[in-house]
């Protein structure tokens, strides 16, 4: 992706997915996460020289209140500059010392680093490349929107759960880039406009996301960096889905009904495209039989994921096995779906090998990022600081109530979301500080993890360092500032909804 700017010699067109660049001057960029977490590394690093090395005592691998104290390290700097440099190391397979509490690279002791997650991200991207290589997810929703045309404002209350479904189950992001295509047209059709087509995508994704049941990007990162299971929270999470799925709904029908009615209304403009769009008539290939299969094998590999994790017992269901797994059994189990998907879709031993080796390739960063947020931890650990601001963090949030507790870690995690766009960076980086805050305040872990998630998506839904959100707004057509126009009011009853929802989970623990 090229960073700048060819200077033009002709008049072009305006681009309206954002604003125009002047030839010869570069666009505004911000940094990328990656760019973001080595400043922050290098920032933390830095820190360890200035604020003081203390530690709580432990009980169960949780911090005991009131038994913070002062420690003295015998760490120089050479051994801290080493930190540094192996930083990104340790935070794939960095081994702990029961004795010494210094991580490090080999050696005896407790595993720290994201090797499980690191692997689980990929094997999870080889699974979905797999899938959509096979053309059985775009196919089936061109089948379902020609089925239910007939039914427009159902229509698009499906399309927006599928979206969310998406997003909750595994965080559904770059992969709705394909169907802006298919989209666009047909609420075109529909004699709805250009920001329905984008928003019954990117809403519906962004919200499933926001409120993510077992998302691996999002809640199980985080929900490994907190000492919990994915599964832990999930009734909240799962109540939270269905609400805020059913409240983005209902505010798109809204919209597009008022747009069908009176087109005058509509907050973009109509492009010359648009009417021959409406004329064209194409119709949707019908699902193979190979194609139903994998969208059967697709969802089942999710839905088994959703069993395997929840802790059954201790909902109080009984008679379901609890299997427990964790990211080495769920990272075998993306792996052997992505092969059987490959296999069974006629894609062949190389199609099937090569697609899974590209949907690898294309989960690295996501799970380099993983990687060096871990290093960060590592390096804070190391130096004892860690305990030392927790210790901080809980002077400020001490004597608050529950309620009020679980909505600072919401409003806390805001502007980290925006400056680590990554939801898998912003878990790892954030989680192992906020989430023992919890055990002061009396809460569930599990109530930071949603509390983190939530402002994430939430951010994600707007922010213009997100390539889904720009991406998506220019495959639609679609001026960015008209589409913080159409955000805004939902951003509100969202904003609303989720603080709701925190101050709910805090009550009933």
């Amino acid at each position: 992706m090229s960073t700048g700017t060819t200077p033009r010699t002709a008049p072009e067109p305006k681009d309206r997915s954002g604003p125009e660049e002047r030839p010869g001057r570069r666009a505004p960029h911000f940094p990328s996460a990656f760019s973001v977490l080595v400043a922050v590394t290098v920032t933390v690093w830095g820190l360890t020289f200035v604020v003081p090395a203390g530690r709580y005592d432990t009980k169960d691998g949780a911090p005991v209140p009131d038994t913070y104290h002062a420690v003295h390290l015998t760490t120089g700097f050479a051994g801290r500059l080493k930190d540094l440099f192996l930083s990104p190391v340790n935070g794939l397979y960095g081994v702990t010392n029961a004795g010494s509490g210094l991580t490090a690279p080999g050696g005896d002791g407790a595993f720290s680093g994201a090797a499980g997650v690191f692997l689980f991200v990929l094997a999870v991207g080889a699974f979905i490349t797999v899938t959509l290589r096979t053309g059985a997810l775009t196919t089936g929703v061109a089948r379902l929107a020609e089925r239910l045309r007939g039914h427009r404002t159902l229509l698009l209350v499906v399309l927006m759960a599928l979206f969310s479904l998406g997003g909750t189950t595994y965080g559904m992001a770059e992969e709705t880039l394909g169907f802006y295509g298919l989209m666009v047209p047909m609420v075109l059709k529909l004699g709805y406009d250009r920001m329905v087509g984008a928003t019954v995508i990117m809403v519906g994704a962004g919200v499933g996301t926001l409120a993510s049941t077992v998302n691996p990007f999002a809640t199980g990162v985080a929900s490994d960096s907190a000492g919990i299971g994915t599964g832990d929270g999930i009734v909240l999470r799962l109540l939270m889905w269905g609400t805020l799925t059913a409240l983005a709904a209902w505010y798109l029908v809204r919209y597009a009904n008022r747009v069908q009615k009176d087109p005058g209304r509509s907050l973009v403009e109509e492009l010359p495209e648009d009417e021959e769009l409406r004329r064209q008539e194409a119709a949707a290939e019908p699902l193979t039989v190979r194609q139903r299969v994998v969208l059967g094998l697709f969802a089942a590999t999710f839905l088994f994921m959703i069993f395997a994790v929840i802790p059954w017992a201790g909902l109080g269901i009984d008679f379901l096995p609890t299997p427990g797994w964790y990211f080495p059994e769920l990272a075998a189990l993306f792996i052997v779906a992505a092969v059987a998907v490959g296999l069974f879709a006629g894609l062949g031993e190389k199609g099937t090998a090569e697609a899974v080796v590209a949907g690898a390739g294309d989960f690295i960063g996501a799970a380099m990022i993983i990687m060096l947020a871990r290093g960060v931890t590592i390096i804070m650990n190391n130096a004892s600081i860690t305990d030392t601001i927790l210790h901080t963090l809980h002077s400020v949030v001490s004597g608050t109530s529950s309620g009020v507790f679980t909505v600072l870690m919401f409003l806390v995690n805001l502007p980290l979301a925006f400056f680590v766009p990554s939801s898998s960076g912003h878990a790892a980086l954030a989680m192992p500080i906020l989430a023992p805050l919890a055990d002061f305040a009396g809460v569930s872990r599990a109530m930071v993890v949603t509390a983190y998630q939530s402002a994430s998506g939430w951010i994600n839904l707007i922010t213009p360092t997100s390539a889904v959100v720009m991406g998506g707004l220019a495959l639609a057509k679609v001026r960015y500032d008209r589409y913080l126009r159409f955000m805004a009011p939902l951003m509100g009853m969202l904003l609303i909804a989720v603080t709701g929802f925190m101050v709910l989970g805090a009550a009933f623990g």
